[in-house]
């Protein structure tokens, strides 16, 4: 297994404890089975949508949730009453469970179901407070505020 140093980035940053441990997990065998395929898809700069193939699952077959940074999608098959016989049954109906991991102020905006295509709409929403903002200095004369060179003129 291949360990990765990030000690030389931790100089230079705060506050990205989390970094290591989802790298040590990316850089894990994936033991997650490939059921159902998904796709991930960027929509515009803050927008991104996750579509998985869930063909004979119904919505009440569906549950979605998020806990802290990890969103979870599950399919369970109610069971079927009707005794069926197949010459051949290629449609996966299993049970499945697949999670990922979301970056902070990544926000759920909407599900749905269509054409047996689930599709989750993803948005990363920066709150106010991690907006940039001007910091006005102070000096004994009174504030002074930076211009942009482009102002600098006027």
């Amino acid at each position: 297994m291949t360990h990765l140093d990030l000690s030389p980035l931790y100089r230079t940053t705060v506050g990205f404890d989390r970094l290591a441990s989802l790298l040590d997990s990316a850089f894990r065998t994936d033991t997650t089975p490939g059921y159902p395929p998904y796709d991930i898809e960027v929509v515009d700069e803050n927008r991104y949508a996750i579509s998985l193939a869930v063909a004979g699952f119904s919505q009440n077959e569906l549950d979605i949730q998020t806990e802290g940074n990890t969103l979870t999608i599950k399919g369970r098959k109610t069971e079927d009453r009707q005794k069926r016989t197949f010459l051949h049954q290629g449609i996966a109906n299993r049970a499945f469970e697949r999670k990922f991991n979301l970056a902070d102020h990544v926000i759920i905006t909407g599900a749905r179901l269509d054409n047996g295509l689930l599709r989750i709409e993803l948005k990363h929403e920066l709150p106010e407070a991690m907006k940039p903002r001007r910091i006005n200095i102070e000096s004994d004369s009174g504030v002074i505020e930076h211009r942009p060179a482009s102002n600098a003129a006027a």
